[in-house]
């Protein structure tokens, strides 16, 4: 440990002990860190909607970005102090496979079921947001906000969201690195702040931020007012289930997938443990 945080190298050997705990984790568990882990990256994005929804007209679009990626660093801050389990995070078990700590099989069963459990909270927040009217903020502004963000999200390319998941979980995970090196609170919460704002002001895709992102606009679609003060009559139609799974859900996690397990997790193997592994094996 150099300075009061563990040095890249021991960042990686902890992140390969923490895949290892990560992947023994029983089910019942790992679906309940999973669901808390998709109502604490929900609270980010609907935050994210509540600060930003009107702030471009006085301060500009840049800015907007900014104090959007800001607030919405909440969630992760929440899934690592407070505790749960996040797919895009969890994509650094990687790092444990290469190492042969963990079988792929245990990796793929982590994702699979942290990934719907994920899907369920951030649906849980979804059902909770829309019923409680925050969404009619500022005469329902809010409501317009969402509802514009959940459309941009669905017209994207397949292209264009599968890179901008790559872009996304590259910094999510240096993110998590950076808390795993961080040795209390106050740094986690400094480690995770800046990549998490890169990667919003940025417009990067996030697959379990867009779990909340997308379903408010599903929900908010069927409330005529609220769809003409967003301007969208005419384009709403593009707004469906499938098209948030075929135009962004999809590719989106395949570029975090790539982004965190391949970008981070694979390469700092190659970098820091890869010749200690091939002596262990000699």
């Amino acid at each position: 440990m150099t300075g009061g945080f563990l040095s890249p190298e021991e960042v990686a050997k902890s992140v390969v002990e923490i895949g290892k705990k990560k992947a023994e984790l029983k089910l019942l568990p790992m679906v309940i860190l999973g669901m808390f882990a998709g109502v604490y990256i929900g609270f980010g994005a609907e935050l994210c909607t509540m600060v930003t929804h009107d702030i471009s007209k006085y301060s500009g679009v840049g800015f907007a970005k900014f104090m959007g990626g800001s607030v919405f660093s909440v969630g992760l801050m929440l899934v690592v102090i407070a505790g749960a389990e996040l797919f895009t995070g969890n994509c650094l078990i990687f790092t444990g496979v290469l190492a042969r700590s963990v079988s792929v099989k245990a990796m793929l069963r982590n994702w699979f079921f942290v990934y719907f459990a994920n899907f369920a909270g951030a649906m849980l927040l979804v059902i909770i947001m829309y019923y409680s009217g925050l969404w009619k903020v500022g005469e329902m502004a809010v409501g317009a906000a969402a509802l514009k963000t959940a459309l941009a999200k669905v017209d994207i390319s397949f292209l264009e969201a599968f890179f901008r998941g790559v872009g996304c979980n590259w910094l999510v995970c240096l993110a998590v690195w950076l808390a795993v090196a961080s040795r209390d609170s106050v740094s986690k919460i400094f480690g995770i702040y800046f990549p998490i704002m890169a990667f919003v002001a940025s417009g990067f895709e996030h697959s379990v931020a867009n779990m909340y992102f997308v379903p408010i606009g599903l929900f908010l679609k069927a409330n005529a007012v609220v769809v003409d003060l967003a301007g969208l009559t005419a384009t709403i139609g593009g707004l469906t289930w499938s098209r948030f799974f075929t135009n962004n859900l999809i590719p989106v996690t395949l570029g975090n997938i790539v982004g965190g397990a391949i970008f981070v997790g694979g390469a700092y193997y190659l970098a820091y443990l890869r010749d200690a592994a091939k002596q262990e094996i000699n």
